[in-house]
């Protein structure tokens, strides 16, 4: 029988480990290992829209949040938006991620949860989350943050991406959230031709924080490029 988006998305993720070198003061944190419930409702919320062999648009992010995907194992899903939007209800931790915020009003007008990952699936290159030592404790970090983390890390995420694009997704456009983060994967594309074109979009965290009086006007660019509605 073969296996549907669900189960390999599934599989991806309960094999998900980084061993390789870290530059000194960076950490990797692993949602699946740190928390039991994660990969329960992780595995509810593929199940539930996933459950299928569709070939879908690829959204690809940067790094999972401590308080995102970091906690629910869902790309740009905190449990807030798990649990009103997806029906996805997590017992031992409470989030709110800005970047959720965004999506889930973008998912809203694309037509709701169901439709919108029926066409489309987020992740990142780098699918586990990154933090930084500070003086204040760890705080989120981006693969692209420091030159060092970036070589350690590369070839891990070539990988990764190329484990995701197997997934039954279309590799002839792929959207990029960010700009600089546009500029690296681009480096990576480079190196190992992953996909024909990048369209990049701007960050949910940069539209919310800089730009929410335009709130609108992003949500519109997102669903535009992503139905082909530009083309």
């Amino acid at each position: 029988m073969n296996k549907t988006f669900a189960d390999q998305v599934i599989t991806f993720n309960e094999n998900l480990t980084y061993t390789g070198a870290l530059p000194e003061g960076f950490d990797i944190l692993n949602p699946y290992l740190d928390n039991p419930e994660t990969m329960i409702v992780m595995q509810k919320f593929y199940h539930k829209y996933y459950n299928d062999s569709n070939k879908r648009k690829f959204i690809i992010g940067i790094n999972p949040s401590r308080h995102g995907a970091g906690v629910t194992g869902v790309p740009f899903t905190d449990t807030k938006r798990l649990e009103t939007v997806c029906g996805i209800k997590m017992k031992s931790a409470h989030t709110h991620e800005v970047s959720s915020v965004f999506m889930y009003d973008m998912i809203a007008d694309y037509g709701g949860a169901e439709l919108f990952y029926k066409d489309v699936y987020i992740n990142s290159p780098f699918p586990l989350a990154i933090v930084r030592k500070t003086k204040n404790g760890w705080l989120n970090a981006n693969y692209y943050d420091d030159k060092e983390l970036f070589e350690a890390v590369k070839n891990f995420m070539i990988e990764s991406l190329k484990q995701h694009l197997s997934l039954n997704l279309d590799s002839s456009e792929v959207f990029i959230l960010g700009k600089k983060n546009a500029d690296f994967i681009a480096k990576l594309n480079k190196e190992a031709n992953l996909f024909e074109k990048m369209t990049v979009l701007e960050h949910p965290r940069y539209i919310q924080q800089y730009k929410s009086k335009e709130k609108q006007l992003y949500i519109d660019k997102y669903i535009l490029a992503l139905k082909g509605e530009n083309q």
